[in-house]
């Protein structure tokens, strides 16, 4: 079981997992809640909302 853990791509598939899964509801709240008037800085634009998620996500790989 050791062996299986200690592998590289355990590892960083450990650290991507939380940030993939932010990314993804980052643009599920674009794509779903949005932003009715434009005037949100985040929600209006899926790249924004998308790395914004990812970021957040990036957060509870530490």
């Amino acid at each position: 079981m050791e062996f299986i853990q200690s592998l590289p791509l355990m590892h960083w598939a450990g650290r991507a997992l939380p940030i993939v899964i932010g990314a993804a509801g980052g643009y599920a709240y674009y794509r779903f809640v949005g932003c009715k008037t434009g005037m949100c800085p985040i929600t209006k634009n899926p790249w924004i909302s998308t790395f914004y998620g990812a970021l957040m996500g990036s957060m509870w790989t530490h």
